[in-house]
C-alpha cells in the first residue's frame, strides 16, 4: 500500500474550494454526484489529526473573525500579505485602495488569487522576495500566520528578511493564538513533550494532507505573547501593540525601531 504523494496540497485544496464556491470547474464529489466540502487535513507528529474547512480561506470580511477585521485597520502604506492563501485579506485591502502584494510559496494559491482578482502577486519565500529589493510599510500575517516564525531557530531569520524589505517605521501586523489555556490532556501532554525536547510548548510539527497529496513535515508556531516578546528581542523589532480582546486569539503589532518600552494593549 503506497503512501500519499508529494504535491502542492494547499494550492490543490484552494482550486477545489474555488470550484465548489463558483460552481465551475473540477469539484470533489461524494457518491459520484454531489459536491463535497473541501477539507484540509492537518496531521501532527504525535498522531493528532484535525480537519479544517477550506471555504473560510475565500470568505469576505463579513464572515471573518472580528480580530481579522480589526487587523486591516492597523496596516499603513504599502502592504506585503505573507501567506496570501486564497487572497481574502489582499482583496479586502485592494477594495480600500491599499497597495498590497500577496506572497505565497504555493503556486496553486497564487493561481487562485489571480483568478479572484488580486493584482500584485509573488511566488516566493520571504527570503527569496527580500533579495528582489522591494520595500514595504506593513507586513501582514493573518490566519494564525504568526506561526511562520516556526520557533527559536527560525524566527530571527524570518524577521531579518522582513527587516531587509522594510521602509523606515515599518510594522508587522500578525494574528496568533495563545495555546496554553487548554486543559485537554492531548494538548497539555504535547506541550510538555515539546519543552522536554527544548522546543517551545506550542511549536507544532505538522504536515498537510488533501486527497492523495501530502506536504513535507514542517514547524509551525503557536505561542503566548510572552514567548513572542522573547523571540523578537534583539532582532530590531519590538512588540509595540497588543489586541487580545478575543483571547486566546490576539493581534500583535511589531515595530522596527529598536525601542525597549512595553507593549500597549489596544482597547
Amino acid at each position: 500500500m503506497k503512501g500519499p504523494l508529494a504535491g502542492d496540497v494547499f494550492g490543490e485544496m484552494l482550486r477545489d474550494a474555488l470550484a465548489v464556491a463558483a460552481g465551475v470547474g473540477r469539484r470533489p464529489l461524494a457518491g459520484g454526484r454531489l459536491p463535497r466540502p473541501v477539507i484540509e487535513i492537518v496531521e501532527r507528529d504525535d498522531g493528532l489529526v484535525n480537519g479544517v474547512l477550506a471555504a473560510p480561506y475565500l470568505a469576505g470580511p463579513d464572515e471573518w473573525p472580528a480580530h481579522d477585521r480589526r487587523a486591516l485597520d492597523l496596516v499603513r502604506g504599502r502592504v506585503l500579505d505573507i501567506g496570501v492563501g486564497g487572497g481574502r485579506a489582499a482583496l479586502a485591502l485592494q477594495e480600500r485602495g491599499v497597495a498590497v502584494t500577496g506572497l505565497d510559496v504555493s503556486p496553486g494559491a497564487i493561481e487562485v488569487c489571480r483568478a479572484r482578482g488580486v493584482r500584485d502577486l509573488v511566488h516566493a519565500t520571504v527570503e527569496e522576495h527580500a533579495a528582489a529589493g522591494r520595500r514595504y510599510d506593513t507586513f501582514l500575517l493573518l490566519g494564525n500566520n504568526l506561526g511562520l516564525l516556526e520557533g527559536r531557530e527560525r524566527a530571527p531569520r524570518f524577521l531579518a528578511a522582513l527587516a531587509a524589505m522594510a521602509n523606515p517605521g515599518a510594522r508587522v501586523v500578525a494574528q496568533g493564538t495563545d495555546p496554553y489555556g487548554t486543559t485537554d490532556p492531548v494538548q497539555v501532554t504535547y506541550h510538555e513533550r515539546n519543552r522536554g525536547l527544548g522546543r517551545l510548548g506550542g511549536q507544532l510539527r505538522l504536515r498537510l494532507r488533501y486527497r492523495e497529496l501530502a506536504t513535507d513535515w514542517f514547524d509551525y508556531l503557536v505561542c503566548s505573547l510572552a514567548e513572542l516578546a522573547e523571540l523578537v528581542d534583539g532582532t530590531g523589532w519590538r512588540l509595540a501593540e497588543v489586541d487580545d480582546a478575543d483571547a486566546p486569539y490576539y493581534l500583535a503589532c511589531l515595530h522596527l525601531d529598536g525601542a525597549a518600552d512595553g507593549a500597549q494593549v489596544l482597547a
